[in-house]
């Protein structure tokens, strides 16, 4: 499945026109590599998890993947609220990590 390209009057936008557009902004380029290093993460764990975070094997809960995302989002934000983060984590990049695996469950289960 395609993203769905922010520039609607574009149909083939890809990474090399992303990162020219990015030179226009300010933080054109601060804002792609941090993008990119979340893909890179995200693509990492997805390569040794597999698709556990959106097709999770349901031993336990039997809540679906849009749900058990809410819940992974929501124990992210309350560790970040408490100042609770764990040695080595990140978890404002794991934070952004769910949300776009949110996007991306949602995006397949409309469709």
């Amino acid at each position: 499945m395609r993203p769905v390209s922010v520039y609607k009057d574009v149909n083939d936008f890809n990474y090399n026109d992303l990162y020219l557009h990015s030179l226009s902004a300010p933080s054109g380029n601060a804002i792609l590599m941090n993008c990119i290093g979340i893909a890179q993460m995200l693509i990492e764990k997805n390569i040794s998890y597999g698709d556990s975070a959106l097709d999770p094997v349901r031993v336990f809960s039997k809540a679906n993947s849009i749900e058990q995302l809410h819940v992974r989002i929501d124990d992210k934000l309350s560790r970040l609220m408490k100042g609770t983060e764990m040695v080595g984590d990140n978890d404002i990049d794991d934070l952004i990590g769910y949300l776009i695996l949110l996007k991306v469950a949602k995006e397949r289960h409309v469709n």
